[in-house]
């Protein structure tokens, strides 16, 4: 179970690249989150939008893993914020 919901947070970061792709330019992480993000039933949105602030540079999702804009590299990538159940 860890290992999928591992690779949802995956796919919510390949999202967020074919989003870029189609927007054909670099896309600001809110307005990410608010497109691609926040309309994923996989988001916390309550904790993202507490934890977060104004400008999201981390989305927390239902599982313990979440995804975090990194600047220099213009990627979103997984992160796990909570304990892991085996």
């Amino acid at each position: 179970m860890s290992v999928e919901m591992m690779w949802d947070a995956w796919k919510l970061c390949d999202a967020s690249r074919e989003y870029a792709k189609k927007a054909g330019r670099d896309v600001p992480a809110n307005e990410m989150v608010e497109k691609v993000f926040l309309p994923s039933q996989l988001v916390d949105v309550e904790r993202t939008k507490r934890e977060s602030g104004n400008t999201p540079t981390k989305v927390f999702l239902k599982s313990p893993y979440g995804i975090q804009y990194y600047p220099d590299s213009k990627n979103w990538i997984p992160f796990r914020h909570g304990e892991v159940k085996l």
